[in-house]
């Protein structure tokens, strides 16, 4: 097999890419949205092309072979026995996020979401007719986790739902099997549903770190449980459309397919085609992106904690820095950084400004131009 060269850039301009074409001004790097510079693996590409020239795109169902991978995959990396029907195909899981909060609680009430979190986990319940309880992450061990002391305490008979993110966007937090278990004991007691978004569960940097569904904890838990996958991220095809829902109790599903029916679509063919290939052939290609990610996160480590102002703490998965750029004391920290070249996410979307989050899913090259660029930028904004 050919060795997989993630140094080759790969021009996305000019091809409808929502990250490259953001910027009106072309020579700003967009190191904001979560989807990788990578072409995707060439066992991928070639079942797209063997798809492709059958010739025929018409209405497609999941291909049975598609759920038991995806049964064996979960029985193989977690242990966790699920069931066929508990899978529920869909194009996207911002909608899943939506859906799980109209199911649940159609008649309003609170969700709840840690803070900082990706802004759908904000935006879903608001668009939902649902008030929003947000808990504030504490660090701890240089991991940002939820303080389940203080979720339990915000608990109300109002509260309906659980928004959770493992591993946590932004931050990269992997949670551990006694905070899941204690989590899982809250959820239980409370008997309250929880929406657990794992989108970037192959994505582990630090290399005893484990992921662990949290519905595969206890019998208890997965009955409440709504969890959420997919390849997107992992294998830089999240324009093929193609994700899934894990829900084992059968009324929550139903409730779930309910709201969206004659809505929501299923994936469509290429995406399936694109899931069955990349969780059949696509571990090596995935096991060689994971050290080149591990070589970036470990040289922004190295050269963002260098910069004063400016603190970055380990990531135990994704390829997201969380940015702590607080003692550069700025206005608009994105906004800075964009006007010295480099495009990234506001912290204040996902709830802090006082950060920034920068995707280092792209050559090494790009990740050097950019910390060069804001470097310059605060070097040359500090007082003399």
């Amino acid at each position: 097999m050919p060795a997989i060269d993630f140094d080759q850039p790969i021009d996305r301009r000019n091809t409808s890419s929502t990250k490259w074409e953001r910027y009106s001004d072309e020579t700003v790097l967009p190191m904001w949205v979560a989807d990788t510079d990578f072409k995707a693996p060439a066992e991928i590409i070639e079942a797209l092309k063997a798809r492709i020239d059958h010739g025929v795109f018409g209405y497609t169902s999941v291909p049975h072979e598609l759920n038991q991978t995806v049964i064996e995959r979960m029985q193989k990396l977690y242990n966790w026995d699920i069931e066929e029907e508990s899978i529920v195909w869909l194009p996207g899981l911002v909608c899943a996020l939506n859906l799980a909060c109209r199911a649940v609680a159609p008649d309003g009430g609170v969700a709840m979401a840690p803070k900082p979190v990706y802004p759908p986990f904000v935006s879903a319940p608001h668009l939902s007719g649902l008030q929003v309880c947000q808990i504030p992450l504490v660090l701890k061990e240089n991991r940002w986790v939820i303080d389940f002391n203080e979720l339990e305490q915000l608990i109300t008979k109002e509260t309906k739902i659980l928004l959770f993110c493992n591993p946590h966007n932004p931050g990269g937090t992997v949670y551990s099997r006694s905070e899941l278990t204690e989590l899982a004991n809250i959820l239980v007691k409370h008997n309250l549903i929880i929406c657990s978004d794992e989108i970037h569960c192959d994505l582990l940097l630090q290399k005893d770190a484990e992921h662990i569904p949290i519905a595969s904890i206890n019998p208890q838990i997965a009955q409440q449980c709504i969890t959420l996958m997919a390849p997107s991220k992992t294998f830089n095809i999240a324009g093929l459309g193609c994700s899934f829902a894990i829900i084992a109790n059968k009324e929550l599903r139903q409730q779930f397919n309910r709201v969206r029916n004659g809505i929501v679509p299923s994936a469509n063919l290429l995406g399936y085609t694109a899931t069955q290939a990349a969780y059949n052939q696509g571990e090596r290609w995935l096991d060689a992106q994971l050290e080149y990610f591990r070589e970036n996160h470990d040289y922004l480590m190295r050269e963002i904690n260098a910069i004063p102002g400016f603190k970055m703490l380990p990531n135990q998965a994704t390829y997201l820095a969380w940015i702590d750029v607080s003692g550069a004391k700025l206005e608009n920290p994105a906004l800075f950084f964009e006007r010295a070249g480099v495009g990234l996410s506001p912290g204040r979307d996902f709830g802090d400004n006082n950060y920034v989050r920068m995707n280092f899913g792209c050559t090494k090259r790009l990740v050097e131009e950019a910390v060069k660029r804001m470097r310059s930028a605060i070097l040359n904004h500090l007082p003399a």
